[in-house]
């Protein structure tokens, strides 16, 4: 297969909110109550909610940044790419990297929404989680129909409001959520008892996929004294085999056959090992009760789960353990571990060293993320308009070259004098 004649769609990329986020989507009694953005004097953007602030950090924003610029120093929307938060540059910035589909977890308001949660009014919280869901739906997917997969949050802290809103989304046409991996380590209910039990039956029922985040479970690691960034970010990618573990010892499947998981950023390296080592637990260890319903752990992820990586070309060797409609692409714009600008290129060299058939660099480039998410790519765009040569023809103008935060400012300031 040609570089060019790949078809893109990523199940993990990232938008930092745009300032007009909550006006714009709120009820009007509510919008001076609701999240509002604030610009500090040194020009880092924050946004503040019931007496929280949450902020974006350097690495959450770094596209076309050079390496040397790099940390997790605050920053606001003037220093950064614009395709970061405005959806019309972000099409741009898609098109120049092939990229014909996205689904975006947010930042300010957290991977699984959890900045939206545990505040003192409840109901305030309730009408901003369904005002930040309106805006993936309405204005981010809606402005540019079959690009855009819309992904939702939900009031962690109520879970009859959780189905309320589910039927809602649904009924506006969202499939997919953002959920906490290991919802323990942020102070909620654990997958083990039947807490959960009716938010996931409506997802089952309503075909919606629970869309797990690395980030939650990194408070289930205690930080030796002295160990550097570098060791968290290394270890985060090995927390889905976490979550995994615990959705299928807690007998979620015995429950919801059904009920689909996709799995973001932690890569697919550790699903081999973990298949393995919980497969042969479930004979060798059988005096302990455990029931899982009556697939194996190896079948359940085959039936029910969905892994993305962004570069991994040893696991790319691995795939037919896993199963080949189980494993997707994502891009990861614009965080530091994106390959944006030249993402086709840099996974077309990791499937020719891996020896993937074309039929296999279909699966995993957009047809697995598009049947687990049951989202038509073609709709909107015919087919020989949505691979990376069409799309990136539309891009020749767009510069992808590296920019320091010093001229974003002035970029910025400049169009804001306009």
């Amino acid at each position: 297969m040609k570089i060019e004649d790949m078809i893109l769609v990523s199940i993990d990329d990232h938008l930092i909110e745009p300032p007009d986020l909550f006006q714009n989507h709120m009820p009007a009694k509510y919008r001076d109550q609701g999240p509002q953005f604030e610009r500090l004097p040194n020009g880092v953007d924050q946004w503040v909610f019931q007496g929280e602030v949450m902020g974006t950090v350097g690495l959450g924003a770094t596209a076309s940044w050079p390496r040397d610029e790099w940390n997790f120093d605050p920053v606001g929307l003037a220093e950064m790419r614009p395709g970061c938060y405005d959806v019309h540059r972000r099409i741009h910035d898609m098109n120049a990297n092939g990229v014909l589909g996205s689904l975006n977890f947010g930042t300010a308001v957290g991977f699984a929404g959890a900045w939206l949660a545990g505040k003192p009014d409840l109901h305030l919280a309730q009408i901003a989680v369904s005002a930040y869901n309106d805006w993936q739906i309405d204005e981010l997917a809606g402005s540019y129909p079959g690009r855009i997969l819309p992904l939702c949050v939900l009031p962690l802290w109520d879970t009859d409001a959780c189905v309320l809103e589910l039927e809602r989304i649904s009924a506006k046409g969202c499939k997919a959520i953002t959920f906490p991996e290991t919802p323990y380590a942020n102070g909620l209910p654990s997958f083990y008892g039947d807490h959960w039990d009716s938010v996931f039956e409506a997802c089952e029922r309503l075909g919606i996929v629970l869309s797990m985040h690395i980030g939650g479970a990194f408070n289930l690691l205690t930080r030796p004294e002295g160990a550097p960034p570098d060791q968290l970010i290394v270890l985060a990618a090995q927390l889905s085999g976490v979550a995994f573990t615990d959705l299928v010892t807690a007998g979620t499947f015995r429950k919801f056959p059904n009920l689909k998981v996709a799995l973001s950023e932690g890569g697919v390296g550790w699903v081999p090992f973990m298949l393995d080592r919980m497969d042969k637990h479930m004979w060798n260890q059988a005096w302990t009760g455990l029931d899982i319903g009556a697939d194996t752990a190896t079948e359940i992820w085959k039936k029910n789960f969905l892994g993305c990586f962004i570069t991994e070309p040893t696991n790319l060797r691995l795939v037919d353990r896993m199963g080949e409609h189980t494993v997707a692409w994502e891009c990861d714009y614009p965080h530091s571990d994106s390959t944006w600008p030249l993402s086709p290129e840099k996974l077309m060299a990791e499937f020719e060293g891996a020896g993937t058939s074309d039929d296999l660099i279909g699966k995993i480039t957009w047809q697995n993320a598009c049947a687990f998410y049951d989202w038509d790519p073609f709709q909107h765009t015919p087919k020989e308009q949505a691979t990376v040569g069409a799309l990136r023809s539309l891009a020749s103008d767009i510069d992808t070259s590296e920019t320091r935060k010093a001229e974003y400012r002035e970029r910025y300031l400049a169009s804001a004098g306009d």
